[in-house]
């Protein structure tokens, strides 16, 4: 099976229309990733069938959770190579998407992508996800922010959820073990005003991935206290 029916089928099962346009952006996408990654660390990940594999349909897989296909503004916290953002804008062009990294030079990777792909409806923000939470043009006004890879739960929680629009959701892209984790983190959701709705498994066709997709929903707005300053959020996790 070559690589476009396998992308194909992963778009298929969560029925999102997948085609050749989209297929040549993802192509241009891989080939960016494997040559930036020379001369920055964007991903552990450099083979060709693994980057395909474990890093697009892993994000394409994210659309397993139905109600984020009917989301306008997303954020993508800490997105370093542009997971799962940028994925999920070449399949679902519609959506308008910000992503927050801290490194600047990942964010010069994601405009050269942006630019070397003609996307629209994107945009990318260098600067720590505590301090852009603060900013009243992002406080509370993302449908849903999406997260891969970034921190404990607990952690990622308290840098995420003040984005989230009330009614809205966070949905944090995670490992098999997550049970104690979630556990963990259940009291800092519920301080930032939410609880976890679902936990949907997901599986990777001819791979040895399995993941599990944390979604938390938005029921109350999150207090002004909170993300806390840089540093204190992941040396003091909210108990």
């Amino acid at each position: 099976m070559n690589y476009f029916d396998i992308m194909k089928d992963a778009c298929d099962d969560v029925n999102i229309n997948f085609d050749e346009k989209a297929y040549d952006k993802f192509v241009k996408y891989k080939d960016m990733i494997i040559e930036w990654n020379k001369k920055i660390n964007l991903t552990a990940i450099t083979d060709e069938d693994e980057i395909i594999k474990k890093h697009f349909i892993d994000c394409i897989n994210i659309f397993k959770f139905i109600p984020l296909k009917g989301a306008k503004n997303v954020i993508d916290i800490g997105t370093g190579a542009g997971f799962p953002g940028i994925p999920m804008k070449i399949v679902k062009n519609d959506l308008n998407i910000t992503l927050l990294d801290s490194l600047n030079k990942r964010i010069n990777f994601l405009n050269a992508v942006i630019d070397k792909l003609e996307l629209t409806n994107i945009n990318t923000i260098h600067g720590r996800a505590e301090d852009y939470a603060r900013k009243q043009e992002y406080r509370e006004k993302a449908d849903a922010v999406v997260s891969r890879a970034v921190a404990n739960l607990t952690v990622l929680s308290e840098l995420c959820i003040p984005y989230v629009k009330v009614g809205g959701y966070f949905i944090a892209m995670k490992g098999p073990a997550v049970v104690d984790e979630i556990e963990e983190a259940q009291n800092a959701i519920s301080i930032l005003g939410c609880k976890v709705e679902d936990i949907i498994e997901v599986d990777i066709k001819d791979s040895d991935l399995n993941h599990n997709l944390v979604v938390i929903k938005k029921l109350k707005h999150t207090n002004n206290t909170y993300p806390r300053k840089p540093g204190i959020v992941s040396k003091k996790p909210l108990k």
